[in-house]
């Protein structure tokens, strides 16, 4: 497995930026210093801070003259230029020299209070004529100096100032990098974000909708349309097989009322039950196709309606199909309606469903309890072996079944869950006081019940 860094666009771009504007520094100082070395070969400069040492080794005497004190820092300018020289004249005129001064220069040193800086180069050599000429400070006032002091490569000079000019600028560069571009990058793609933000929202149940394509960068613009059309498609895909399960299911209806009839009036026996609960089993595929194709559309229409009643017309029909299974089925609960918002036809499924998985699940015995209270809340009970605690949670998913069956879909409990999702209620699977599984689905009450309720 190969690990790294995640491939962050965003840092790839920063990198790359900031690795081009070094190389462009980079061989713009060394085109700068080529051409820089190329011009100035063979010229030097000569180092002005001798001027400094020249005036602090000038003191006056008592009586008024300048003398010229042998100070360490001249025999050391000696030492390491054997051709230095100067030629310092004082603010009061005064002319103070040593060495071997160019006769040129001695000329000049009666006009230096009106020079204020000088740097004379010269390119051939001996270079005889290489001087400058720098204000300084000493013990006997203030003076300027003329003169020639150590001497150094103008190679050297140049790559020394341009390494110094380098690395501030190298500096600025890495903070503009780091700072501004992160931000230049991030509202490049802020759009992009929103896109992102956008996918989030695409769901199973939200047809025909589109990611945004205003202001989104022309780069991103084939992503988007891809999606889109995928999108598309899926949309197309999905009307085909609602279409073609809507058809089937209706198709179903007619043959499977046939069935029923020609059951009816078959003689008792138990062939017959069975095939009764058979075509039950295809009657109640069937309708859950047709109510999940319904809930899909928002077709379900809410009114008032009583859950005892609806509980109690549901246990009634069921009745002869728990008793042929073996069970006892039983209606308890509020004395008095209770009134809710919702669709009688999908709550109805809902109690249907719940009444006709305990019938399957409940282990052909006992009794199954179907337990309606005031504040909007719906039970069914069994006696059965229940729901494992770590699969509450996964019955609900289409298609899954706890136990591998020869028939059914897994698809009742999903619809249940659907359905009460639809009413803004909630269903759970508890425990149950019976010992098996308690499927417990709260309604919210109509505001009327929910004042009665409050009152009493």
């Amino acid at each position: 497995m190969k690990l790294g860094w995640p491939r962050s666009l965003r840092r790839r771009l920063i990198v790359q930026l900031l690795m081009f504007q070094i190389a462009v520094l980079f061989a713009f100082c060394t085109a700068f210093v080529a051409y820089i070395l190329q011009v100035g070969e063979g010229v030097f400069l000569i180092n002005p801070q001798f001027a400094e040492a020249a005036a602090r080794a000038i003191v006056r005497e008592p009586d008024g003259t300048l003398r010229l004190q042998e100070t360490g820092e001249l025999v050391e300018l000696r030492r390491t230029a054997p051709d230095f020289w100067f030629v310092a004249r004082s603010s009061r005129g005064e002319i103070v020299e040593t060495g071997d001064v160019p006769a040129i220069y001695r000329t000049m040193a009666r006009h230096l209070d009106s020079i204020y800086f000088v740097d004379i180069r010269d390119s051939q050599p001996p270079f005889t004529y290489l001087a400058v000429a720098r204000r300084a400070s000493g013990p006997a006032g203030d003076f300027t100096v003329l003169g020639k002091g150590p001497v150094f490569s103008m190679t050297f000079a140049v790559l020394l100032l341009s390494n110094l000019l380098m690395i501030p600028i190298l500096i600025l560069l890495v903070i503009v990098t780091v700072i501004v571009i992160p931000w230049i990058v991030s509202r490049a793609f802020s759009r992009v974000a929103v896109v992102a933000k956008a996918a989030e929202f695409i769901d199973v149940d939200r047809r025909g909708y589109r990611l945004p394509r205003a202001d989104v960068p022309t780069e991103i613009h084939p992503l988007v349309s891809a999606i889109n059309g995928a999108l598309q498609r899926l949309d197309e895909g999905y009307e085909r097989q609602r279409r073609f399960i809507l058809d089937a299911a209706h198709e179903l209806r007619t043959p499977i009322a046939i069935l029923q009839t020609r059951l009816d009036s078959m003689p008792p026996d138990a062939l017959r039950t069975k095939l009764q609960t058979d075509t039950a089993r295809i009657a109640g595929l069937a309708e859950q196709l047709l109510d999940m194709q319904r809930l899909s559309h928002d077709e379900t229409r809410f009114r008032h309606l009583d859950l005892v009643a609806l509980c109690r017309t549901v246990v009634a029909d069921l009745a002869p199909l728990a008793i042929a299974g073996g069970y006892e089925l039983s209606l308890e609960g509020a004395d008095v309606p209770v009134v809710v918002e919702g669709d009688s036809g999908s709550l109805e499924r809902v109690v249907t469903n719940l009444i006709q998985n305990a019938i399957e699940h409940g282990g052909g015995r006992g009794l199954i309890l179907v337990n309606v209270e005031a504040a909007g809340t719906v039970e069914v009970m069994d006696e059965g072996p229940g729901v494992p605690e770590a699969e509450r949670d996964a019955i609900f998913e289409p298609f899954h079944r706890l136990q591998p069956r020869d028939h059914g879909a897994g698809l009742g409990l999903n619809l249940v869950r659907e359905i009460v999702h639809r009413h803004a209620g909630q269903v759970s699977v508890v425990e149950s006081p019976l010992g098996g599984a308690c499927f417990r689905l709260t309604l919210p009450l109509d505001d009327t019940q929910t004042k009665i309720l409050n009152k009493y």
